[in-house]
């Protein structure tokens, strides 16, 4: 169903008009991609704060890194995650730092509680035990959910109430959704007409470069706020005139490392200096 959903986002998009530019003044204080330096949004210091959970198959759903493990950062050769999936029958998936690991689980209110995992039989040797996180999940029998700045915290407790494992997402929804590639590499190529449609929830991207469809997928760093990586990029492969602009996409895209608002109409892609390869502008689709 997922799939025809973005199908057809993306076929909206298509046909929706651009919302163009037209001031060309440049400011002083621009850095050289013409991104106005006083506009973009920083980070206000915030708190740690308590999120009610209303709909957890909304606010719960999808991939949650491990970060501790009975108040101790978890290291592990694998990236250490469980995906949570109401869609399937609240099914998890993910793996324990070394093996693949599936199962069910059962949730009610607050109150969480993980049936038997089957995993594969690879042996790692992790800092982390294997076996410690799955005992730690079996021990689950509640949680509460947090947030600070863009990342969410899911914190794992026993019957007693004692968090056991704390699990973190990073709020990537300001990518979510349709989008004109506003600038590439310091130029403005609004006329170009090149739109991409981001899911950060199914870490996927789609888009039109003009001359191909392009697909790929999306990779988040849990060490890091905001980083946000394209991988696997492919297009449909046809030629055209327009060929060297969808490459110049495609390399900027690559080089991608991290996002920051710009403000509430428009986003950064910065690779891994801190420069803005792409400037993205919100479509709204109708």
């Amino acid at each position: 169903m997922r799939k025809y959903i973005v199908i057809s986002i993306l076929m909206a998009l298509l046909m929706a008009p651009a919302t163009m530019d037209a001031r060309k003044k440049k400011d002083k204080k621009s850095d050289k991609r013409g991104v106005n330096i006083e506009n973009v949004i920083n980070d206000v210091e915030q708190p740690m704060r308590d999120v009610v959970v209303t709909d957890a198959a909304k606010q719960l759903y999808g991939e949650w890194d491990i970060i501790t493990m009975r108040k101790k950062k978890v290291y592990s050769l694998e990236r250490a995650y469980l995906y949570l999936d109401f869609a399937g029958g609240n099914k998890v998936y993910g793996n324990n730092g070394c093996n693949t690991i599936n199962g069910t689980f059962q949730l009610s209110g607050n109150n969480l509680k993980f049936g038997e995992f089957i995993s594969t039989g690879e042996s790692c040797r992790n800092v982390t035990n294997e076996k410690t996180i799955m005992h730690t999940l079996a021990d689950v029998r509640r949680y509460t959910l947090q947030a600070q700045y863009n990342a969410q915290y899911l914190n794992l407790m026993n019957s007693k109430g004692v968090v056991i494992m704390v699990l973190k997402r990073h709020n990537l929804d300001a990518m979510n959704g349709a989008w004109l590639v506003k600038e590439l590499d310091s130029e403005n190529v609004s006329e170009l007409n090149m739109r991409v449609v981001i899911d950060a929830v199914m870490q996927t991207i789609h888009g039109d470069t003009g001359c191909n469809i392009i697909n790929g997928i999306i990779t988040l760093d849990p060490t890091k706020d905001m980083a946000i990586q394209f991988e696997d990029l492919r297009s449909s492969e046809h030629m055209c005139d327009k060929i060297d602009n969808e490459t110049a996409l495609l390399l900027a895209l690559e080089s991608t490392e991290s996002c920051k608002r710009i403000n509430n109409h428009e986003m950064a892609l910065l690779d891994n200096k801190g420069n803005i390869v792409i400037v993205l502008q919100r479509i709204n689709v109708r």
